[in-house]
């Protein structure tokens, strides 16, 4: 069984659900992939513990503080390489971008590979079931193209904005993922 609640953001609304002590997802409403990681029967249960701190953090971070990743236990479910990739988002300041074949790199080397494919980290970075806290958000493209972000590029933008990213070094691709 997976519990779930709902948060009221300024992006609009946010289903977060937990397996009662963990936190295993942070969806925006209309997001793709919603709750694709969660194969378990979803009951309301918006008094557990975990959902009170969820919020709190979340309510930190929407009044321009910086809370801690660390400061919530959190349990995405994936495979070895997304689990990798989503730890490689963690390591991502507030403030700063990163793209995906800068994440690509880091992984050929914690797998002692040659080199990684670019698109095999879009994947994962895609299907982050914990968006927000799991930033996501703070990955583009080459030469800061903001692709790829399953809550919408709008909602990315915005995000970013928010964390005080310089945008004047990104751009909105004609066409593409993330619109």
């Amino acid at each position: 069984m997976v519990f779930s609640t709902h948060y009221p953001s300024p992006l609009g609304s946010i289903m977060l659900a937990s397996d009662g002590n963990n936190l295993v997802g942070l969806w925006l409403e209309g997001q793709k992939y919603f709750a694709a990681t969660v194969a378990e029967e979803i009951m309301e249960q918006p008094d557990l513990p975990i959902f009170a701190a969820a919020q709190s953090w979340l309510d930190r971070y929407f009044t321009d503080q910086k809370p801690a990743i660390s400061d919530l236990p959190l349990a995405p479910k994936g495979g070895a390489f997304r689990m990798a990739v989503w730890d490689i988002l963690c390591e991502i300041p507030y403030g700063k971008v990163i793209t995906y074949g800068e994440i690509a790199k880091k992984m050929a080397v914690r797998m002692n590979k040659a080199n990684m494919a670019a698109q095999a980290v879009g994947g994962a970075v895609g299907h982050n079931p914990i968006s927000i806290i799991i930033p996501c958000h703070r990955v583009v493209g080459v030469n800061g193209s903001l692709v790829g972000y399953a809550g919408g590029i709008s909602k990315k933008i915005k995000l970013l904005q928010h964390e005080g990213v310089d945008m004047s070094c990104l751009s909105i691709p004609a066409k593409g993922t993330a619109l």
